[in-house]
């Protein structure tokens, strides 16, 4: 069964129109309309406003029946959009490049070891409060791991308002064909204020594959182990 969310739709192409128009009008405020911008744009409205699922296309012909309601939402979405753009540019992503040559990732039909993300939690061993300060890197065979693209961040900065979770998405590795076995293995070396430094050593399974999408899955994750750090003079733990 597929379920679609029609209010996707909606913003994906109120976010293209409202775009084109900027650019068509020479762009007097000189907003950036970079790939990264809009696609910040489209994620500020979509958690804004309320999904409309369906499951067939009588779903769309009932959603199109009602045309003042639909006029209503697009009428509010496009507020959200024009809102979303301006705080967008006030707040821009200090990783990305706002070039508007620079093109959102494409699809690729070359073999490749497709590297899942990697999520990981840090704890006091003591209290077993989540750790808010502090840097992860992910290494492999004493290498920092190249990231997918320049939303992801290596070394990572643990944040407050995410205390404790560290996330990584390394880049996908060339293969010479599909269906070969490969064994990567990782560490994460940390560093916190008032803690010892550390280090956790893991391997991840992977089997090469045509490369075709580049979208985040939460079902092609790797989850660390809880990890602990010590302060200096604490007993430590062996992971």
């Amino acid at each position: 069964m597929e379920i679609h969310n029609i209010s996707e739709d909606i913003v994906f192409g109120m976010v293209q129109t409202i775009f084109e128009n900027i650019k068509k009008e020479s762009n007097p405020d000189g907003l950036c309309l970079c790939e990264q911008c809009k696609l910040d744009t489209i994620c500020y409205a979509l958690n804004r406003i309320e999904p409309q699922y369906i499951v067939s296309n009588r779903g769309i012909t009932r959603m199109e029946q009602d045309w003042s309601k639909r006029q209503q939402t697009e009428a509010d979405i496009t507020t959200l959009v024009y809102k979303g753009l301006r705080l967008v540019n006030h707040n821009q992503r200090p990783t990305a490049l706002h070039d508007e040559s620079a093109q959102a990732s494409r699809e690729s039909f070359e073999p490749a070891f497709d590297i899942p993300t990697i999520v990981g939690r840090l704890f006091d061993g003591v209290t077993f409060e989540p750790i808010s300060e502090g840097k992860v890197e992910l290494r492999c065979k004493g290498e920092i791991v190249e990231m997918r693209n320049r939303n992801w961040q290596n070394p990572f900065t643990l944040v407050g308002n995410t205390p404790g979770t560290f996330t990584f998405w390394p880049a996908p590795v060339p293969a010479e064909e599909v269906d070969l076995h490969r064994i990567f293995e990782y560490s994460v070396k940390i560093e916190s204020p008032k803690y010892e430094s550390a280090s956790h050593f893991f391997k991840i399974p992977v089997t090469s594959a045509i490369q075709t999408l580049y979208f985040h899955s939460l079902d092609k994750t790797y989850k660390l182990p809880d990890l602990y750090l010590f302060q200096p003079g604490e007993d430590e733990q062996d992971w």
